[in-house]
């Protein structure tokens, strides 16, 4: 089979500027922020979506990525692609990031329809792919889910990119999961909810304030204030559409202490889940609230911030339990990756 053009297969995909995979409006860049411009251009879960024919060995896959300069910070990290069936991971192929190369990944006998993660360090973009010993199709499409958040959606701390609890819950539901967390951003920024509220989605998840503790400042009357404006301007987009807030995890230092202006993370979280609440009282049927902070213990964070993969995937738990009754059609139950006796869905809102 000849080589294949890679955009049909793109999944996890919000806008493309020239061919690049851009997580923020490229047309829309001058009133963000540099930090989140910045992390809008990593390919954060990304993934190329297939069935393969019965006979197809292996998948190839052509790509460029960016070669790391000796004292680059992130020279050592493994260049992983991932490859998945289901909420199965079938193998993992490990190549150097290069201006140019190929990779291989063998598929089980037999075929089916499977999602290659790319890894996200040095922004491999891919430029073709290709079937050994058979054919390849696009994947039927899933519904779009668009996760907006901080460091903790994008994923810091856990070990892969499939890790993280957007691809982990994507995995859980059956649902295509665009990750426009931005690390270090996600501090209420009134363009971006505009531009979501622009973006095609059937499921919506907003999960930051962790930054508006520390990185810019907040107060509990001004986020509180900010959520009502953020999930107006994306109701101008999507006045239906499931929409999940997730308030802050746990994070020790900030729990009980003041920032510049006097507030507390729990007071910030409170407010956040406040807002929310009084929406959906006001008549949002489709808003629903996901209280962060029972979410995770100290153990499941990694530096006292980020979640491990273990934290990562409760928070996923957590998420596909709140979100799964919502959903346009029913999916079956999924075994989540929690304790015994755990229920973490404990999301509010007015259901249908």
């Amino acid at each position: 089979m000849g080589w294949l053009d890679p955009a049909p297969f793109l999944r996890g995909t919000a806008w493309l500027d020239g061919g690049r995979v851009i997580r923020a409006d490229p047309a829309d860049l001058e009133r963000l922020p540099r930090d989140i411009a910045e992390r809008a251009a990593l390919p954060i879960g990304v993934r190329l979506a297939f069935t393969a024919a019965p006979g197809t060995r292996a998948v190839e896959l052509r790509f460029s990525a960016a070669v790391p300069e000796p004292d680059d910070p992130w020279a050592g990290l493994r260049h992983c692609f991932a490859l998945w069936s289901g909420t199965r991971l079938v193998g993992e192929t490990c190549v150097a990031p290069a201006a140019e190369g190929t990779v291989s990944l063998p598929l089980p006998p037999g075929g089916g329809v499977f999602a290659v993660h790319l890894p996200e360090g040095q922004s491999p973009v891919p430029l073709a792919l290709r079937a050994v010993g058979g054919a390849l199709s696009p994947a039927p499409p899933l519904p779009r889910w668009l996760v907006h958040g901080d460091s903790i959606t994008e994923g810091w701390w856990s070990t892969r990119p499939a890790h993280s609890w957007p691809a982990t819950a994507g995995r859980l539901l059956g649902l295509d999961p665009v990750n426009l967390g931005y690390a270090g951003g996600a501090r209420g920024e009134l363009p971006l909810a505009e531009q979501l509220a622009r973006l095609p989605g059937e499921v919506i998840t907003l999960a930051f304030g962790t930054n508006c503790w520390s990185r810019v400042p907040a107060t509990a009357d001004w986020l509180y204030a900010t959520v009502r404006a953020f999930v107006g301007l994306v109701r101008l987009g999507h006045p239906r559409t499931p929409l999940l807030v997730v308030s802050p995890v746990l994070r020790p230092e900030a729990e009980h202490t003041r920032n510049a202006l006097g507030a507390t993370l729990t007071e910030l979280r409170r407010a956040m889940e406040r807002a929310a609440l009084d929406l959906a009282a006001e008549g949002d049927d489709r808003l629903l609230v996901l209280p962060g902070r029972p979410l995770l213990a100290p153990e499941h964070l990694a530096d006292g911030l980020h979640p491990n993969d273990a934290g990562h995937a409760r928070i996923a738990a957590a998420v596909a339990g709140a979100l799964r009754p919502y959903l346009p059609v029913r999916l079956p139950r999924q075994e989540y990756a929690v304790g015994p006796g755990e229920d973490l869905s404990g999301a509010h809102g007015v259901r249908r």
